[in-house]
């Protein structure tokens, strides 16, 4: 008769194979390092009280990598919070705004658009960064 072989061995080794795997291969993220920018978004001279802003890497100016973000709220904006960071280089910049007053009946949870989507391009630093943005005044939308 055979040695009997507890059943927690015949599993042991390929979960500590796939745990060591986990482990090297998943480390954090991949790709180019990110810089942390913030700042003040204003429009006609006040603060956007909610929006987004977007920074997208400039590849008609040679500037490759992944997009960041952040949310604007009362005027100030901040990748290091729930945002992404830009990867410095030229970027074209992205920015909408609304006024903040939820109106559910008309489908519009951040509140009405304050301005068309405005568009402008930076040449943002390697590094960490502040910048404002201030939204020329336009007719709303």
């Amino acid at each position: 008769m055979l040695p009997r072989t507890p059943r927690s061995c015949k599993w042991r080794r390929p979960a500590v194979l796939f745990l060591l795997a986990a482990m090297t291969g998943c480390s954090g993220e991949s790709g180019p390092k990110r810089f942390d920018i913030s700042g003040q978004v204003t429009y006609g001279g006040k603060p956007v009280p909610l929006g987004q802003i977007q920074f997208e890497p400039d590849a008609s100016q040679g500037n490759r990598g992944p997009a960041g973000a952040a949310k604007i709220e009362n005027g100030s904006y901040d990748t290091a919070g729930a945002g992404r960071g830009h990867v410095g280089g030229p970027h074209r910049v992205l920015v909408v705004g609304y006024d903040g007053v939820a109106d559910p009946d008309n489908e519009l949870p951040h509140g009405r658009p304050l301005f068309e989507a405005y568009r402008t391009t930076v040449d943002l630093p390697q590094g960490v960064s502040v910048r404002n943005f201030e939204v020329p005044a336009m007719d709303a939308p």
